[in-house]
């Protein structure tokens, strides 16, 4: 049998030996039981109750690919935490015909699935729960049980006393604090300061160009130098709760509830004086009166602005010079946010375009320009040279299918003979079983294998054109909405580069919404047979067609 092993470590503060001597015990064990070991894979520093490790998701790739027959690791828990994601793998892996086998319980069944898996998920909440005391008992004795703010840096645990989170003041940065709040107390706007510090070049908080959002943060979230209360020598720890979201193995921030916060009094932590605070308070709480001065209409229509992007192609519009977006800049026109809200010395690119040029000009690349009919031509005779060589593989893998099919009827056939001449025993019967189970894999696969090749309407390029140039009829109606997001489907991207006194402008195309529109699926979510399917595995190179088109403006 064909064995691969797997091993695993959580913490960066772990043994990094930890994995391969997990490694060498699972080589060991395998080759004692007459196994083959074709690959390892080892996930270094990485939590287990997480799906989303790297080693991992190269395993559960192999195992589709059918690269080995039993997967060997020290313990259960190697190969995960949660008990959801532990039966998962172990009904992907049964479904393959694949075992996993442990050092220290060898075979696992069911039972251990669900044993060590509870187990495995109850020494993770045990684990969160330890953590978040200690972070608490490091938050109360008034040191930082998270990262350092700006305006302070690491300091040395005072009287020799053990334990992390001592800071102290940096001077340089506390200046620039207490000026933050200066400039804000007599009128000026984060843009406004940050401009100042950009341009007198005085470093960021993380290093780069300061931007107005990390002086004027969230107050409700505490965020942002303005709001942050350890500078009138109080450390608020527990505003936000964070949790993992299933889905993508991310950690998530939610608002926690007051009474779990932490308020400790930091006195030789204070940086800003009571009357400089209140006064940039002040000016917090009078800015908030004149927005709400403005009226309940734009609140009530504040949740549906926010749905959709106000303008046809918000949100797709790329600096070529800094990679940041392009936003309104006046009434009519988008320019770079980055050089607007960070200067010159984060991007010097001072340009605007009109939007309704731009438009046109995007307009223009997508009905005329980006489904050329020389190039649709050429992209055909790439597609069919893909699809022919998918076919191929695909035929092969089935080949190979057809011919294990065969071995294991004719291992079924020998064992109900073995059966029935009276040699029977309960490793036959196991034995058995599992072909039974392989060959119904087997033949289900080779029943939903067979699909039809995929055509493309020989005149699918005029079919484009003309459907774009009915959605531009229609996308300054009131119902051209819909007409409006099955445009921006369209464009990959809008990337506008400054040459000279010019922009020059790249559209990228989304190939997959392209031919799902000239298909006739105007639904840009809903499947659209071969666009969806066979676009993602295919390739076009520099002269096959739909390279972005370039205007200068």
């Amino acid at each position: 049998m064909r064995a691969v092993t797997y091993s695993r470590y959580s913490s960066d503060q772990q043994n990094p030996r930890s994995a391969a001597d997990q490694t060498r015990l699972c080589r060991v064990h395998a080759e004692a039981q007459g196994w083959r070991v074709v690959d390892s894979y080892e996930d270094l520093a990485v939590s287990g109750a997480s799906r989303f490790r790297p080693e991992f998701q190269r395993l559960l790739g192999d195992a589709r690919a059918r690269k080995f027959d039993v997967v060997v690791c020290e313990a259960l828990d190697r190969l995960g935490r949660k008990l959801a994601d532990i039966a998962e793998l172990f009904d992907q892996l049964s479904f393959l015909g694949i075992a996993i086998h442990t050092v220290q319980q060898g075979p696992v069944t069911q039972l251990h699935i669900g044993l060590s898996g509870t187990m495995s998920q109850l020494f993770l909440a045990d684990l969160k729960a330890k953590t978040h005391r200690g972070l608490r008992a490091v938050a109360e004795d008034g040191r930082s049980a998270g990262g350092i703010s700006y305006g302070y840096r690491i300091a040395p645990a005072p009287d020799g006393r053990a334990g992390r989170g001592h800071r102290e003041i940096d001077e340089a940065q506390a200046a620039v604090v207490r000026r933050i709040f200066r400039d804000y107390a007599a009128g000026l706007s984060p843009k406004r300061i940050a401009l100042a510090l950009n341009a007198e070049g005085i470093a960021g908080p993380r290093g780069g160009a300061w931007a107005p959002s990390a002086i004027n943060g969230d107050r409700g979230k505490g965020t942002g130098i303005l709001n942050n209360a350890l500078y009138i020598g109080q450390q608020v720890w527990g505003r936000r709760a964070w949790t993992k979201d299933p889905s993508t193995g991310r950690r998530v921030a939610r608002k926690a509830a007051p009474e779990t916060r932490v308020v400790t009094e930091v006195p030789e932590l204070r940086i800003v004086p009571d009357e400089l605070w209140e006064a940039a308070k002040a000016r917090q709480a009078s800015l908030d009166r004149k927005g709400a001065a403005q009226g309940t209409e734009a609140k009530a229509s504040a949740f549906w602005t926010k749905q959709r992007p106000r303008y046809l192609f918000s949100g797709l519009m790329v600096c070529g010079a800094c990679g940041g977006g392009f936003s309104k800049m006046s009434v009519e026109h988008f320019g770079c946010s980055t050089a607007r809200n960070k200067g010159p010395t984060a991007c010097g690119n001072r340009l605007t375009v009109r939007r309704d040029v731009l438009e046109e000009t995007v307009l223009s690349a997508l009905r005329e320009r980006l489904m050329d009919p020389e190039l649709f031509r050429e992209f055909v005779s790439e597609f069919t040279a893909t699809w022919n060589r998918l076919q191929a593989e695909a035929s092969a893998g089935l080949t190979a299918q057809r011919a294990e099919l065969a071995r294991i009827d004719g291992q079924i056939e020998r064992a109900v003979d073995a059966i029935v001449a009276g040699m029977a025993s309960p490793a036959l019967k196991g034995r058995l079983e599992e072909l039974e189970r392989r060959k119904a894999h087997l033949e289900a696969e080779l029943a939903g294998a067979e699909a039809p090749a995929p055509r493309l309407h020989p005149n699918l390029a005029e079919l484009y054109r003309t459907r774009v140039a009915e959605l531009a009829r229609v996308l300054a109606a009131e119902d051209g909405i819909e007409a409006r997001e099955v445009v921006r489907g369209l464009v990959e991207a809008i990337r506008l580069t400054p040459e000279g006194e010019r922009l020059r402008i790249e559209v990228r195309g989304e190939l997959g919404a392209i031919l799902r529109l000239a298909e006739g699926a105007r639904n840009q979510k809903r499947p659209g047979g071969v666009a969806e399917a066979f676009v993602g595995q295919i390739k076009l190179d520099a002269g096959t067609g739909f390279e972005p088109v370039t205007f200068r403006l």
